[in-house]
């Protein structure tokens, strides 16, 4: 009997793993993407940083605004996933089993996760965006 539940059971359990599979790799590659994003925007805002250290902004000043504009990008995303979740609910339901796809608990701790992880790739650029030089950035170009 144990087989015979066991071979009725191995197609969704694949399906599963594969799509817990993917869905890490998706979250890697939009924390890699957030990263990229944020990194090429201090990049390009290098001079101006520098002249907000240089008129007296603190670290901390230049770490927020860095960091906020990383986390509005993935606010945005956030809303729109879940948008987009509640617009395919339908399709999910096929492949859930004991969870209801709108169900508010699994959907928000995946939004903080999401965001979790957004917040973790905005904090390597805005370090780097703190620790500008205004000398240097003044020079740069």
């Amino acid at each position: 009997m144990e087989d015979l539940i066991e071979t009725a059971i191995v197609q969704p359990r694949f399906n599963a793993l594969l799509l817990a599979l993917f869905a890490g790799i998706a979250l890697c590659l939009g924390a890699i993407g957030i990263y990229g994003v944020i990194s090429y925007a201090v990049t390009q805002r290098t001079r101006e940083i520098g002249i907000r250290i240089a008129l007296g902004a603190q670290q901390r000043d230049v770490l927020s605004l860095v960091v906020r504009e990383g986390m509005t990008l993935a606010s945005i995303g956030v809303g729109i996933g879940l948008l987009a979740a509640f617009a395919l609910t339908r399709w999910m339901e096929t492949m859930l089993f004991g969870v209801r796809p709108s169900d508010p608990l699994t959907l928000a701790v995946i939004a903080l996760l999401v965001l979790a992880v957004s917040l973790l790739a905005c904090c390597a650029p805005a370090r780097r965006a703190a620790k500008v030089d205004p000398l240097m950035a003044l020079k740069y170009e």
